[in-house]
């Protein structure tokens, strides 16, 4: 029996599967990079948590940064000095007082059928609570006779006498309110409550 002989397959042919295995290996390589390009690109996209929503109202208490007051009068006042506007710019008291009005409008005094109020001047301060531009609520706080207070938020408005169950929810709220328009609570509040005719600075 003659021993079989294997000829060598041409060169050219195992350079040409050699290349074709090699092109093949490297699209195979370029699909897998690529692959892992676009995982690793698109990942922070997935681990990313949503932006929240800025809050508004009461619940952005802590977001506030500036509050306007205007004071109006429905009596006629004597011309007296000072400016009937103020805005405040030191988050701390511009927060303790937003937090003074929400604590009172969340526990409203029961309404009661017979008040007995001092002299009511018809002192009224009203303003808005800010985040930089955005507007956070507006207020008005009627601190004379009966005092009660209303805040705003979207429309929708909160309000109760500062009596009762209000006034305990918001114990610090003249001194807040004092804070605020740079003035001692002497020359806001009189006895009972009452407004002293003068104009916050």
């Amino acid at each position: 029996m003659e021993p079989m002989t294997v000829e060598p397959r041409p060169m050219a042919t195992m350079k040409r599967r050699k290349g074709h295995a090699l092109q093949a290996a490297g699209l195979l390589c370029a699909a897998l990079v690529g692959c892992g390009t676009a995982a690793a690109v698109a990942a922070p996209a997935r681990a990313g948590a949503p932006t929240a929503s800025p809050e508004v109202g009461c619940a952005s208490v802590n977001q506030a940064t500036t509050v306007t007051v205007q004071r109006t009068a429905l009596v006629v006042e004597p011309p007296v000095g000072g400016r009937r506007t103020v805005t405040q710019r030191k988050a701390t008291l511009v927060r303790a007082l937003f937090r003074d009005f929400c604590a009172a409008v969340d526990h409203p005094d029961v309404s009661r059928p017979r008040l007995s109020c001092p002299i009511d001047f018809g002192i009224i301060y009203t303003g808005t609570f800010h985040d930089g531009q955005r507007v956070l609520a507006t207020f008005t706080y009627a601190i004379d006779g009966c005092p009660w207070v209303r805040v705003t938020v979207a429309g929708k408005t909160q309000g109760t006498f500062l009596l009762g169950t209000a006034a305990a929810a918001a114990p610090h709220l003249k001194a807040d309110f004092a804070a605020v328009l740079g003035q001692p609570q002497s020359q806001i509040y009189g006895p009972l409550g009452q407004a002293q005719v003068s104009h916050p600075d």
